[in-house]
């Protein structure tokens, strides 16, 4: 259950934000699309941050899983702990496949997650 008030409150934090955007004070278009940038910049950072915790996790749980295969292997299956580290290596690569998605679709100046957070992306900038 505490899952799904985890869920709730994500949509309801993103519909906060978004409700935020409608009330700002814009008086043209060209402070309207600072601020959806503004806040498609934050989103993204939030998501290329989220993505690395999320992975270190689901790596320490892998470890741990693949421990528990060792010590019972009836009760955990092996598949259990290789799913985790597959799961891992997707969230700790998916602000790098973003960066790339977004070079390839908007050119080589867009502005990435992971560029926009301070690190660096693969010119090395």
């Amino acid at each position: 259950m505490k899952f799904y008030k985890v869920i709730k409150l994500s949509i309801l934090l993103l519909l906060g934000v978004g409700s935020s955007l409608a009330f700002a004070d814009s008086g043209n278009i060209s402070s309207i699309a600072t601020t959806v940038t503004t806040q498609a910049t934050a989103i993204a950072k939030l998501l290329s941050v989220t993505a690395y915790v999320a992975g270190v996790g689901f790596a320490l749980a892998g470890i741990l899983q693949f421990k528990a295969h060792k010590e019972n292997p009836q009760q955990v299956p092996l598949s259990k702990p290789v799913v985790m580290i597959v799961v891992a290596a997707c969230l700790l690569f998916l602000p790098t496949i973003l960066t790339i998605a977004g070079a390839s679709l908007f050119g080589s100046s867009a502005q990435s997650a992971v560029t926009a957070g301070g690190g660096t992306g693969l010119s090395g900038q």
